[in-house]
């Protein structure tokens, strides 16, 4: 089982979105085309709270 971290090489702000991409291999630039048409949206402050949230909860990656 795939344990979800946070991305230490492939890392914007935080990585949240390159952990995200990671654990689904898919491209970490889509994840993030998507987050931003989520938050666009819903509004922004839901997908920024959510991504500062993850930032705080999901502990970095190991590093390779």
């Amino acid at each position: 089982m795939k344990k979800f971290y946070r991305s230490r090489d492939d890392n914007l702000i935080a990585g949240v979105c390159g952990g995200v991409a990671e654990l689904f291999s898919v491209d970490p630039n889509l994840v993030r085309l998507t987050v931003v048409f989520a938050g666009l949206l819903t509004g922004i402050i839901p997908a920024v709270v959510t991504y500062v949230a993850a930032w705080i909860i999901l502990p970095e990656g190991r590093p390779e």
